[in-house]
């Protein structure tokens, strides 16, 4: 059976393609994150904290800040731990993730997120609430380095 050549040079270049694509999802790394956020609100809500990466063997500071807007009412500290995946450097936890939640604390609760920001870090948290939080809401969260 004989191919054309521009059949055997599309199917080398698919197959180029797709190992690339492979191979640099390789090389992408994971770490631990630890974040402890505070948030406010009556209809618009506001969140900020701090908190660290350690990646590779290094632990670098972080910094968060957000928005909600929707139905927030009342006030909370959550501290969240867990794994940043799809990294290459420090840096790429850095960015805006956005979400739709809905939630009530009252004393304390459990809290868990899977969040995607504009790099294609992926975090996967989980920790507790502790406060009184009802929301219904669309929310960002900003994570910078200090």
């Amino acid at each position: 059976m004989k191919m054309s050549s521009a059949l055997r040079a599309a199917l080398l270049a698919l197959i180029t393609f797709a190992g690339t694509l492979l191979s640099s999802a390789s090389h992408a790394d994971e770490g631990f994150v630890q974040l402890t956020i505070y948030k406010a609100g009556w209809i618009i809500g506001g969140s900020g904290g701090s908190g660290s990466l350690t990646f590779r063997g290094r632990t670098y500071s972080l910094s968060t800040g957000g928005l909600d807007y929707g139905l927030v009412f009342g006030g909370s500290k959550t501290v969240l731990r867990g794994r940043v995946s799809n990294i290459y450097r420090p840096s790429d936890v850095a960015g805006v993730y956005g979400a739709a939640g809905a939630g009530l604390a009252v004393g304390r609760g459990a809290r868990a997120i899977v969040l995607t920001n504009q790099k294609g870090a992926v975090l996967e948290l989980s920790g507790s609430q502790t406060g009184l939080m009802a929301n219904a809401d669309l929310s960002g969260l900003a994570i910078t380095m200090r």
